[in-house]
């Protein structure tokens, strides 16, 4: 008699409990004749993107280095670590290297890095001095380019590298620039 008692009791509150929340639950109220405007993206709240400042959205760091060394991560994948990051190279340098890492992505991909000279004493800055790409696997976390001394050695001077992601470089694959100056040696 008495398990019949409690199990009723609970059967009652379980209702109790039930009618509460569909009692208490809101709908929205109805939106009528309201203009599209209002909801699309408004252009004053959205943000430029900078195609002349470092990449952002797939790379989650990009760093300029003298060296890189690769590590096994803890997830058992190569991960590809900088040695002495900077943005300050001796122009006896062999070559400067870029590390980044990667947000998680579904298709493979490259990743380029051309170098041209911004303010570089006797070179035009349409000059072309040196390049790199690197193929992204779908596993692939992170990576490097490796942009090696042109002929006659680094000059002093600022440069710049556009950073381009796809199959091909175009005008629509540029995902950021990143900067670095060379010094003379022993300066």
């Amino acid at each position: 008699m008495m398990t019949r008692r409690s199990t009723v009791a609970g059967m009652v509150m379980s209702a109790v409990f039930l009618w509460c929340t569909v009692v208490t639950g809101e709908e929205p109220p109805l939106t009528e004749n309201v203009p599209i405007s209002k909801f699309q993206n408004r252009t004053e709240d959205t943000k430029a993107y900078d195609f002349d400042a470092p990449p952002q959205g797939l790379f989650r760091s990009i760093t300029l280095a003298e060296d890189f060394e690769e590590r096994l991560g803890f997830q058992r994948t190569h991960e590809i670590v900088p040695i002495n990051p900077t943005e300050r190279f001796s122009s006896d340098v062999a070559a400067i290297v870029i590390v980044f890492a990667l947000h998680q992505h579904y298709q493979a991909f490259t990743v380029f890095g051309r170098c041209t000279p911004e303010q570089v004493a006797g070179l035009s800055p349409e000059t072309l001095v040196s390049e790199d790409a690197m193929r992204i696997a779908l596993e692939d976390e992170s990576g490097y380019l490796r942009l090696p001394s042109p002929n006659g050695g680094w000059k002093p001077g600022r440069y710049k590298v556009e950073i381009h992601t796809g199959e091909q470089i175009s005008e629509m694959s540029l995902m950021g620039t990143i900067r670095f100056t060379v010094v003379n040696t022993g300066k």
